[in-house]
């Protein structure tokens, strides 16, 4: 399927600083009262096309490891061995390799259309809500995302769920020739990243998929994801994280993360910060892409609070999708529905080739199906443990919001262990109003930070009395249990685990999820 948008609005058509809003259409006026960045950007603005139109099953949680011992024992070699190649956070910025690997395996990423997603946070859970809504209007996917949260076949998903340790472990003994062919070939091997990257791009063809839903790992120009050419490209909102790799301005960031947009495609930009925008609309009108704003072309009209997540109204390229139900919390999720809805819609062509929106019951019923793992996840009652994968401040503030919105908390008890490579000190000052008191600790990885060298920075924000060291995560767990359930039973104590997806993913285990 190609999707190639080419209805134009007119330079005059944009909205400018002295435009009035129409008085018969709300949604100029309540997306200014939810956005705290400058819409008008005339100058480039002037230069892009901009997208306005005129007139599945529910996933499966994170897997468990194989009940088959001989199969568990396949996959365990299997994960040795690519644990013996650069890990995620060395990285040589090149395609290169990559692109070798995909020229060996005979270009598979070109046999399927593609959506293409970056940014700094909301790009799994976009990433789930535009697989959920393609399956629904019956496409088959493949979707890659990363990190995992608990078992590495998450990364790599087929019909809106991981693939078996079956098929992850044939499609690597598949590859495994070709991999070594390009080892061999190369100043560097091909990394843990680009490995697993080659094997999704293998698995997607040999499905095959309809369509393939693709999230970079880091930046986006020379991420391994990046040999694709994605039909409709994706930014969530940037912020700063992996600033020692990608720049130490948002607009640096996005100069990166503007690797994804392709000569003619359809980009869809969740709000930014006015100088990543700038950066991203330039690369749009270089390439002849076709741009669609959130606040502008799309966004979130209104939004609800209810039983187990929220009720949206949501404006999309093709119109008004009302009474629309999202089993996540926080604004930071509705968010990222709007960007996955206008995604999917841009994907089929809605705002260019059609005027007509897509089926609402579809759509609402793919949206009441979306499940992210470790995204303030609940995983126990009676305190209410909750689990939040944020691992920045700007993950964090989004986090903290949501649990205020959520949750009744009465008092609430935090249990943090970060990677050294972060902010840490962001993260906490970030969830400092919300924690009564913090428990940190360290998870498995390499990565993590000391605990001890974690309790001093949270002393510092938080001061001692508040602060708690466990450097082991059961211990950690169950120190923050037993202060939660000092406000009594039946009171309003909770738990919240945080600060790495390794740490959730761990937590989630030792809570008995997976």
């Amino acid at each position: 399927m190609s999707v190639g948008l080419r209805r134009l609005i007119p330079v005059s058509d944009l909205p400018h600083e002295n435009d009035q809003p129409d008085p018969l259409d709300p949604f100029e006026e309540i997306i200014e009262a939810e956005t705290d960045r400058d819409p008008d950007l005339a100058v480039i603005e002037a230069g892009s096309r901009t997208l306005r139109t005129q007139g599945g099953a529910p996933q499966a949680d994170v897997p468990a490891r194989p009940e088959d011992p001989e199969v568990d024992k396949a996959l365990r070699e299997v994960e040795a061995e690519l644990a013996t190649r650069w890990g995620e956070t060395k990285l040589e910025p090149s395609v290169s390799r990559i692109s070798a690997l995909m020229d060996v395996l005979g270009d598979p990423q070109r046999s399927y259309p593609s959506i293409h997603i970056t940014g700094t946070n909301g790009k799994t859970s976009t990433a789930r809500m535009i697989e959920c809504l393609l399956g629904a209007f019956e496409l088959r996917t493949g979707r890659y995302t990363s990190p995992h949260v608990q078992s590495i076949t998450e990364r790599i998903s087929l019909d809106g769920a991981p693939v078996s340790a079956e098929r992850f472990i044939e499609t690597y003994q598949d590859i495994k020739p070709y991999i070594e062919m390009v080892d061999a070939a190369q100043e560097y091997r091909l990394s843990f990243f680009e490995v697993l990257t080659g094997m999704a791009y293998a698995a997607f063809a040999d499905a095959p998929v309809d369509v393939a839903v693709v999230e970079v790992g880091m930046g986006g120009s020379w991420d391994a994801t990046n040999v694709i050419d994605g039909d409709v490209a994706v930014v969530t909102p940037i912020g700063l994280d992996h600033t020692d790799r990608l720049g130490e301005t948002t607009g640096e960031i996005a100069g990166e993360k503007a690797g994804v947009i392709k000569q003619g495609a359809t980009v869809i930009l969740a709000q930014q910060p006015v100088d990543a925008a700038q950066v991203l609309l330039k690369k749009a009108v270089e390439v002849d892409a076709t741009v669609a704003r959130e606040g502008l072309e799309f966004g979130v009209v209104a939004r609800q609070v209810a039983v187990g997540g929220q009720m949206l109204t949501l404006r999309g390229l093709g119109g008004e999708y009302p009474e629309v139900y999202l089993p996540l919390h926080g604004a930071h999720q509705a968010h990222n529905a709007a960007v996955a809805l206008a995604a999917v819609e841009a994907f089929f062509g809605v705002g260019a080739q059609r005027a007509e929106p897509l089926d609402i019951d579809t759509v609402r019923k793919a949206f009441a199906a979306v499940s992210s793992p470790g995204r303030l996840e609940v995983v126990r009652r009676s305190p209410t443990v909750v689990l939040d994968a944020a691992h920045n401040p700007a993950g964090a503030e989004a986090a903290a919001e949501a649990v205020r919105e959520a949750f009744d908390f009465t008092r609430l008890i935090g249990v943090v262990g970060a990677s050294g490579d972060k902010n840490v000190r962001g993260l906490l000052e970030a969830f400092e109003p919300i924690f009564a008191e913090v428990v940190v600790t360290q998870n498995s990885s390499h990565r993590a930070m000391d605990a001890d060298e974690l309790a001093a920075i949270a002393v510092e924000v938080f001061g001692d009395e508040r602060v708690q060291v466990e450097p082991r995560l059961p211990d950690a767990l169950e120190a923050a249990i037993t202060l939660a359930e000092e406000e009594g039973e039946f009171a309003g104590g909770g738990v919240l685990v945080t600060g790495s997806v390794i740490t959730v993913g761990e937590a989630r285990l030792l809570l008995g999820k997976g």
